[in-house]
């Protein structure tokens, strides 16, 4: 009985749960060659692609032709916010749906990104059926295409998220999960993925930098926030290390961390995005940091990424409860407020892999 109570983990009722898709299109010269310019190219394709949509009952779908990265969140209201690098997403899955072109007319997209929102309400548990209904979706669009020999890349994302101190708020209600890779899930429900596809699972919790913290750790009038940094560091890596968490990474440059796999994905940085790369399958240390002691940011990001062995049967659940863990005793060492403040944790795991041959109707 004591396995099985630690291989679930106990999860806020109040719990989010999010899945979107994005199937991204490599834009040739040959494809472009069928259109008069870049404007009627991406005006005809997204047609196609929201007719198509709508036929096949997907009800949230965006194209993206002006190569910016889109994140998603949850939202009470639906709207799109647009930055120089990403477009974030937010909505509520039970209640928003969307047909939107996000295009620049005089740009050369470098790829055509398609965005699928799952809708309606236990998106978990229908996250297989989701992935199966734009698998279809593709394999109907592709023919249609003007030119064949087109690649598409396919990423899944979901991600759980909650406040890791709601009983501390009286919120008691809890739910016990079984976490268990996209995979293992998708092959219960008869949903096929390719042989080497990618997959990485991570948590991420942005720490706000709120007065009685900063005040308890850095002088007064001070323009070194070494300290500050320097502590929450050490402490982070203390508690994570306590609990055998070994790829972890600290951002506070105001840049927006995007996990991907080491293996398989460059790790380049923007103006906006701080890519973390980590390899599930290395088992030594792996830590990112990226901070400056002159500059104070609003929020300091830590991730912990899994490595491959806690993915195994039963491995997540394991793995979440000992990253609960871990937080909870870095908080501990910090002037934090639990009944006030929230510290939200976002359990994410995301598969990619080259949509093969027979999926793109060839």
């Amino acid at each position: 009985m004591a396995l099985s109570h630690q291989q679930k983990v106990y999860i806020p009722k109040d719990v989010r749960s999010n899945q979107y898709i994005t199937a991204e299109i490599l834009v040739t010269d040959a494809l472009l060659a069928h259109y008069p310019d870049y404007k009627t190219c991406y005006q005809t394709l997204s047609r196609s692609i929201f007719k198509l949509a709508e036929q096949q009952e997907i009800y949230n779908v965006h194209v993206i032709t002006n190569d910016k990265l889109p994140v998603v969140r949850f939202h009470t209201e639906a709207y799109s916010f647009p930055t120089a690098e990403q477009i974030i997403f937010f909505y509520n899955p039970e209640y928003h749906q969307a047909q939107t072109l996000h295009c620049k007319d005089d740009y050369r997209a470098r790829k055509i990104r398609i965005v699928f929102l799952a809708t309606g309400e236990d998106i978990r548990s229908n996250s297989a059926n989701f992935h199966i209904k734009v698998q279809s979706f593709l394999s109907t669009l592709m023919p249609q295409l003007p030119e064949s020999e087109l690649k598409v890349k396919i990423r899944d994302h979901q991600h759980l998220s909650y406040d890791l101190f709601a009983k501390s708020k009286g919120n008691k209600e809890s739910y016990g999960y079984k976490l268990r890779s996209i995979s293992n899930r998708y092959q219960a429900r008869e949903c096929p993925l390719p042989e080497g596809h990618g997959s990485l699972c991570y948590v991420t919790v942005k720490l706000p930098l709120g007065r009685k913290l900063k005040n308890a750790l850095l002088a007064a009038d001070t323009d070194d926030f070494t300290p500050l940094y320097q502590k929450l560091e050490d402490c982070f890596i203390a508690a994570t290390a306590a609990k055998q968490l070994k790829h972890i990474a600290m951002v506070a440059n105001g840049l927006t961390p995007l996990v991907r796999n080491s293996k398989y994905d460059q790790v380049d940085g923007t103006d906006e995005v701080q890519m973390l790369g980590f390899d599930p399958n290395v088992e030594q240390q792996q830590f990112i940091r990226h901070w400056d002691g002159n500059r104070l940011v609003e929020m300091v990001s830590f991730t912990i990424a899994a490595e491959i062995k806690d993915s195994k049967e039963g491995g997540l659940g394991r793995y979440l409860n000992r990253v609960e863990e871990a937080l909870k005793s870095f908080i501990a060492e910090l002037e934090f407020d639990k009944s006030r403040e929230d510290l939200i944790v976002r359990f994410h795991q995301h598969i990619s892999y080259q949509a093969p041959a027979q999926l793109l109707g060839k």
